[in-house]
C-alpha cells in the first residue's frame, strides 16, 4: 500500500482516551501520532498550598489501578523531604503492597485487554462464554491481589492505611497466613497462564531502544528501592537527581508530556525494561516461566512487554510468599508514625506496573507544598511507542495486509505498552517542541 489514512477515535482496551492518526502519501509517512486527547488534570497545581500529610490522599486519586503506586511514591517523597526514617516492617509491607498491585494490574491487562487480540474478539465478554475457565482464572488472580492490598492498606483503590512515616494499622498474622495459602494455590493458576501465553503467536518486530528501570543495590528485583539505571548508561542515578535523566517536553498532539533521556530521544519503562535490566534477579520460578515463554534479555520486541508482565506475575507471587514468611517470623507490631524532622525538597521513585513513577515535592518551613512534579510511566513511554510504530509501519505497508489489518496491528502495539492515559495527562511550565 502506497497511500493510506488511519483515523481511530478512540483506541480501545486501554485506560483513557487516545486517538491513532496515521497518514502515508506515496509510501512516505507524513503523519504518525498517538494523540492523547483527554483534558489535562493539574494534580501538581492541586497539591500547591496543601499540607504535606495531604499529598498521598490527593495523589492516590490519580489512578484507580495504580493507587498503591502513587501513594507509595508520594509517601517516599514526603519522607525524603522531611528526613523521616521508616522501620523495616514498613518497608516489607510496602514491598508486599507493590507486589500485589503489580499482580492485579498485569492480570487485568493480560487477560482482559491483551488476550482478546489473540482470540480474534473485541473484548473479554465473548471469552466468558467460549473460555469460561480462562476468565474465572483471571478473576481469581485479580481478587487475590486486591485482597492483599486491602489487608495491608485498608483498601486497594485509594489506600488509607499507608502514610508518610509508616502505617496506621498492620494486618493480623492470621489474615496474612490465609493470604499466603491463597498465594500458594495461585501458583497453579499462574502456571496455566504461562501455558496459555506460550501458545500465542507474538507479532514479529524488533527495535533496539533504551530501557530504564530501578536496580537494587542487593539481589532484589527492584520495585520499591534502588537507583535508576539504563541499558545504555548503567551508572546509577539516585531519585534526587532524576531530572538529569528524565527530560520532559510537550508535543502539540498530546495532553501528556513526552520524555527523553540524555542518551537517546526515546526510552522505554515498564515490565520489559525491568526484565532487561534485572532478569538475573528474578525468582527461579519466574526465570523458568521466561524460558518457557521464549523471553531472554535483552529483548527488543515491544510486544514482549506482555510476556514480561506475565513473568513478573510469577515473580511477585513467589516474592510475596517470602515477604509474608519474613513478616510472620519477625512478628507484626503496631508502630507509631514517624514525625517530620524538617522540611525541604524530596523525590519518591518507585516501579509501578507500567514503569518508573516519580513524585517530587518542595515544602516550605511550615510543611506546606509550594511546588510539585509528577512524572508518569505512560508519559515516559509515549515517544518510544510512536518511534516503534514508525519503525514497524513500513513492513506492514509492504505486506499483503488490508488497512483494517494494519490498523489492528498498530493498536495491538499500543495495547502491548498497557498505557494508562488518564494518569499521564499532567502539565508544568515546559517548552513546546
Amino acid at each position: 500500500m502506497k497511500t493510506v489514512t488511519i483515523d481511530v477515535k478512540h483506541v480501545t482496551r486501554v485506560e483513557g482516551h487516545g486517538n491513532l492518526s496515521v497518514r502515508v502519501d506515496d509510501g512516505e509517512i507524513t503523519r504518525l501520532e498517538l494523540q492523547i486527547v483527554e483534558s489535562p488534570r493539574f494534580f501538581e497545581s492541586l497539591l500547591r498550598g496543601r499540607r504535606w500529610s495531604e499529598a498521598p490522599h490527593i495523589t492516590c486519586r490519580i489512578c484507580g489501578i495504580c493507587s498503591v503506586g502513587h501513594t507509595t511514591a508520594s509517601v517516599k517523597a514526603i519522607e525524603a523531604a522531611t528526613g523521616m526514617e521508616v522501620s523495616e516492617q514498613t518497608r516489607l509491607l510496602r514491598r508486599l503492597l507493590l507486589n500485589a498491585e503489580l499482580l492485579q494490574s498485569h492480570v487485568l491487562h493480560l487477560y482482559f485487554l491483551a488476550v482478546p487480540d489473540f482470540f480474534g474478539v473485541g473484548s473479554v465478554i465473548p471469552l466468558a462464554s467460549t473460555h469460561p475457565d480462562v476468565v474465572k482464572r483471571a478473576l481469581r488472580l485479580k481478587k487475590l491481589a486486591n485482597d492483599v492490598c486491602g489487608a495491608i492498606a485498608g483498601r486497594h483503590i485509594h489506600p488509607i492505611a499507608s502514610q508518610a512515616g509508616g502505617f496506621t494499622h498492620v494486618p493480623e498474622a492470621s489474615h496474612l497466613l490465609d493470604l499466603r495459602k491463597r498465594l500458594d494455590t495461585a501458583r497453579e493458576d499462574l502456571q496455566r497462564t504461562v501455558e496459555l501465553f506460550a501458545g500465542l503467536e507474538i507479532p514479529s518486530f524488533e527495535r533496539t531502544t533504551e530501557y530504564v528501570a530501578l536496580q537494587s543495590c542487593d539481589s532484589e528485583y527492584a520495585l520499591y528501592d534502588g537507583p535508576m539505571v539504563s541499558t545504555l548508561a548503567p551508572e546509577p542515578t539516585e531519585a534526587s537527581e532524576y531530572r538529569r535523566r528524565v527530560i520532559e517536553f510537550i508535543v502539540r498532539h498530546s495532553a501528556s508530556k513526552h520524555v527523553r533521556s540524555p542518551n537517546s530521544p526515546t526510552y522505554m519503562v515498564g515490565a520489559l525494561a525491568r526484565f532487561n535490566v534485572n532478569a538475573a534477579r528474578l525468582h527461579p520460578a519466574a526465570r523458568q516461566a521466561a524460558e518457557a515463554l521464549g523471553l531472554r534479555p535483552v529483548a527488543t520486541n515491544p510486544f514482549h512487554n506482555n510476556t514480561a508482565q506475565l513473568v513478573e506475575c510469577v515473580h511477585v507471587c513467589e516474592d510475596s510468599i517470602a515477604l509474608i514468611d519474613k513478616l510472620l517470623a519477625r512478628g507484626l507490631h503496631s508502630e507509631p508514625l514517624v514525625t517530620p524532622a524538617n522540611f525541604g525538597r524530596g523525590v519518591g521513585m518507585v516501579e509501578v506496573p507500567r514503569g518508573l513513577l516519580f513524585h517530587e515535592y518542595e515544602l516550605d518551613a511550615k510543611g506546606t507544598i509550594v511546588a510539585a512534579n509528577l512524572v508518569i510511566p505512560t508519559g515516559q513511554n509515549l515517544a518510544n511507542l510512536e518511534a516503534d510504530m514508525r519503525a514497524m509501519l513500513p513492513a506492514l505497508l509492504t505486506a499483503d495486509l488490508s488497512r483494517e489489518q494494519i490498523t489492528h496491528r498498530l493498536e495491538m502495539l499500543i495495547r502491548a505498552y498497557d498505557p494508562c492515559i488518564s494518569c499521564a495527562t499532567h502539565f508544568l511550565d515546559v517548552q513546546w517542541e
